[in-house]
């Protein structure tokens, strides 16, 4: 359950958003929809809670997840809302600069499901991604809502903290924010943060101190730590630690490498492979991502993933 939305991106490198100049886009997007298309490439059923304005770009983004093998049956397409969307600039050294329009469209007007529908009894996994959480908060609490009717049921619950600064930025709506986070944090299962995020929800500096810290969240099984150019580290609650680094690809666009690499693990552990295993996919998973322009745009695939970990992936 989170955001869907499209993805409309500078050209060029080092171009503001202040100033005049090209975008090309759109492309489906948004954290929540680039993991769960992931998911659907690497084989597994799966849907997304979510919601789109009655408009072309609403199209643009379920058109995509239809043809990937997302189950859309549970997002809300509002014709008195626009659909959202991000504008994103790029540095030369890879960072990236969002502008988003979302707090007040569809994609933040999903409710907490009827919990007796079949696929969701089903379920597995219930992931949630931390920026669908704070773009409005009214919306996060439905998430946290659902998380905890998932929960209840036995699903696990997965939990990517995705942090935007972009939407801390009121100190009131900050504060809130937090509160939500955490009620989801209290329920995780598969925690997979990045290193200031954690730093930032643990309040501890120290990695392997504020790493400890998380697990004294008695639900807390596997924690995936996203170290960027480092790769991971995976650490389990019997004090097992598996290290993956990077796949070698030239880096096209950098967006939604870790939103693919969570999408993968999850799929592996469903698979039941070693945490070696489930880390590589990730990384392969990750790699083939940023080879391409567009958020969701990597030639994911079971068959490109296991390429990439042999070594025979030819972008």
């Amino acid at each position: 359950m989170g955001e869907t939305l499209v993805e409309i991106m500078r050209t060029e490198v080092d171009t503001p958003l202040s100033e005049t100049a090209l975008f090309r886009g759109p492309f489906p997007s948004g954290s929540s929809a680039i993991m769960i298309s992931t998911v659907a490439r690497m084989g597994h059923s799966c849907g997304i809670i979510s919601g789109v304005g009655k408009d072309g770009f609403g199209e643009c983004i379920l058109n995509r997840l239809k043809k990937d093998g997302v189950d859309v049956s549970k997002v809300l397409v509002d014709s008195d809302g626009s659909t959202a969307c991000a504008f994103v600039a790029y540095d030369h050294n890879g960072d990236r600069r969002f502008l988003f329009h979302w707090d007040e469209t569809p994609a933040t007007k999903a409710v907490a499901p009827d919990m007796d529908t079949p696929t969701l009894k089903e379920a597995k996994f219930f992931h949630v991604m931390g920026c669908a959480l704070t773009a409005k908060l009214s919306y996060g609490w439905e998430i946290v809502k659902t998380a905890k009717a998932m929960a209840a049921q036995g699903t696990k619950i997965s939990f990517d903290p995705n942090v935007r600064v972009e939407h801390l930025t009121n100190p009131q709506k900050s504060k809130e924010s937090f509160e939500i986070i955490h009620s989801i944090l209290e329920l995780t299962n598969v925690f997979a943060p990045g290193i200031d995020e954690l730093k930032l929800l643990t309040g501890i500096d120290d990695v392997e101190a504020a790493i400890k810290k998380c697990f004294e969240n008695p639900n807390l099984e596997i924690l995936f730590l996203k170290n960027g150019s480092e790769g991971s580290k995976i650490y389990t609650r019997d004090g097992l630690v598996v290290e993956q680094g990077l796949y070698k690809v030239e880096s096209v666009d950098p967006t939604g490498a870790g939103d693919t690499s969570i999408g993968a693990f999850l799929c592996a552990l469903l698979e039941e492979r070693s945490l070696k295993e489930c880390a590589e996919i990730a990384a392969a998973a990750g790699a083939l991502n940023v080879a391409a322009f567009g958020p969701m745009e990597g030639k994911i695939s079971p068959e490109n993933v296991q390429a990439m970990r042999n070594g025979t992936y030819r972008c």
